[in-house]
């Protein structure tokens, strides 16, 4: 097994993800198998109970696993199924030693972070790193590792001096330390600064880690000169250099990395697939796209991309499939409840199509009720996920039935007429990994449906879910008389997973969050078909 870890330096944000994940795209196509790890020094258990202001999105696995966005970086990039292990946070490794000693497992010793948190870390890599997660069944050859946060951070001390140790316990040859720093640009001339980069990496070997490779994120290419100066500094060679510039789009940084030579430093011959030819032509094809589609993103978090990471990849890769160049018009949900004259109203009224994606709590609720009826009463194709398909049946509960109360017991508990309900078997006390999680069957109901034809004809689909309120079972038959079809359910027959609006151009909701599963030239079904609907060409 080689294990290629990746740390980072200066600040936060430089894209270490990013760069772990196109680290992965050139070992693949060498032919390798690849997993990858994230470790994340937050005495959280998961990212589950975590804000989107705080982490960004909650990405979800098909074991139910709640874990970091990287992993979604991971699973996009590498086209892998990981599992809730492939995430290690403190508060899992500091579980695990902790029932190991109410065990007695350290046979009456002092427990300590050095060994037995050190040596916990390391039997955590080793053990995940065998783990297939391409669906081969077989054993990977290479695992990334990536630490979040930054070099000099007190959480991340414990795992900086378990690689420390890793590395002698596998072989310092079968271990690549790929450090990602950051070179500002300064002054009118716009001179490289590398002192930043030469604090951070000091600061690694003083921990006693030596990087094999400086990855530099910087808004222009690394000048020669800087890369001779990080090598003298910094104990690599200039050839172990490499600028990670700004982009047109994040499809060009494994491209950019094999140009540099990466492939050389770690050995391998990249071009033993088609993956990075095929890598290449989607990088290029997405620059040339001209023929724009305006897609209305109604949320809470608009100011915040990072919390609806996972959607905006699905809407490039379903954009890309239709060959138009996505533009996301962002709109705070509680912008549209103030004023049906503001610039809110506007961006709605001017988009192609339009999206309410999941999230939880009330505010905004009635901004999204609003852009379903818009984009329902008007033709506008809309999807809605998770939330976004229970606002739309609230809103179709109240307009169409005249139900002019009907709302969630999420917003409101003792509601007279709930459309949508507490789900019965999710826990009232507990947040933390409590709700209907990750990979479930969802089976049409019907023969033949845009949805279904979406997914090639399938008879049922598994997709990932995280939520705790349904369709109010009760309403199901009065709302499908009107003319909103739940085409799809769970086994039970009960739980209602997709709908369906008759005589419109693309109404569609899901309970589930397909966004999850979509892979650049393999977009989400229900992505698709929003994109092919609001740029005009013919579903399925």
């Amino acid at each position: 097994m080689k294990y290629v870890i990746v740390s980072g330096g200066v600040l936060s944000g430089l894209g270490k993800g990013v760069t772990a994940s196109s680290i992965g795209v050139l070992l693949k196509s060498a032919g390798l198998r690849v997993t990858s790890i994230k470790i994340d020094p937050y005495l959280n258990s998961d990212a589950g109970t975590m804000s989107p202001f705080e982490h960004g999105e909650v990405f979800v696995l098909d074991d139910g696993g709640e874990v970091d966005l990287d992993l979604g970086n991971y699973e996009r990039f590498l086209d892998l199924n990981l599992a809730r292990d492939n995430n290690l946070t403190t508060g899992k490794i500091y579980s695990k030693v902790i029932e190991a000693e109410r065990r007695g497992d350290y046979l009456g010793k002092t427990v300590q972070v050095i060994p037995h948190v050190t040596d916990a870390v390391q039997d955590w890599i080793e053990d995940v790193a065998k783990l297939s997660a391409d669906g081969s069944n077989a054993s990977p050859d290479v695992c990334i590792v990536e630490l979040g946060g930054t070099v000099g951070d007190i959480e991340s001390a414990p795992y900086l001096e378990a690689l420390r140790q890793f590395q002698f316990r596998v072989g310092r040859e079968n271990v690549t330390f790929v450090h990602v720093s950051l070179v500002p640009v300064m002054g009118p001339v716009g001179e490289q600064k590398t002192k930043p980069t030469q604090h951070t990496v000091k600061e690694l070997m003083g921990l006693g880690i030596t990087p094999d490779v400086l990855v530099c994120r910087s808004s222009k290419p690394l000048t020669q000169e800087t890369r001779d100066k990080l090598a003298a500094f910094c104990h690599v060679d200039s050839k172990a250099v490499f600028s990670t510039h700004d982009v047109p789009n994040i499809y060009h940084v494994p491209l950019m990395l094999e140009e540099q030579g990466f492939c050389n430093i770690l050995g391998i011959d990249c071009n033993k697939t088609e993956i990075l030819s095929d890598w290449k032509k989607m990088a290029h094809h997405l620059d040339q796209l001209e023929d724009e589609v305006h897609i209305a993103m109604v949320g809470k978090y608009t100011d915040l991309s990072d919390a609806y990471l996972s959607v905006i990849k699905s809407l490039q890769h379903a954009a890309i499939a239709v060959d138009r160049k996505l533009r996301i018009d962002w709109i705070e949900a509680s912008d549209i409840e103030e004023n049906k004259d503001s610039d809110a109203w506007s961006l709605l009224k001017n988009a192609h199509g339009v999206l309410v994606p999941g999230g939880f709590g009330d505010r905004g609720i009635e901004g999204k009720i609003l852009a379903a009826q818009y984009a329902r009463e008007n033709n506008v194709p809309y999807l809605g996920i998770c939330l976004g398909l229970q606002v739309a049946t609230i809103e179709f509960c109240r307009n169409v039935l005249g139900i002019s109360d009907a709302t969630s017991t999420e917003f409101d508990p003792d509601a007279a007429n709930p459309a949508v309900i507490f789900m019965p078997e999710i826990s009232k006390t507990h947040l933390g990994g409590t709700m209907r999680l990750g990979s479930r069957p969802t089976i049409f109901q019907v023969d033949d449906c845009v949805t279904r034809r979406l997914y090639g004809g399938q008879a049922q689909v598994d997709e990932r879910h995280r939520h705790r309120y349904e369709i109010n079972p009760d309403l199901v038959e009065q709302i499908e008389q009107a003319g909103l079809k739940f085409v799809g359910k769970d086994e039970s027959g009960l739980r209602c997973e997709i709908f369906e609006l008759e005589n419109h151009p693309f109404f569609i909701g899901v309970q589930y969050h397909p966004e999850f599963k979509s892979r650049p030239g393999r977009p989400s079904p229900p992505f698709l078909g929003l994109l092919l609907a609001s740029s005009g060409q013919e579903l399925p």
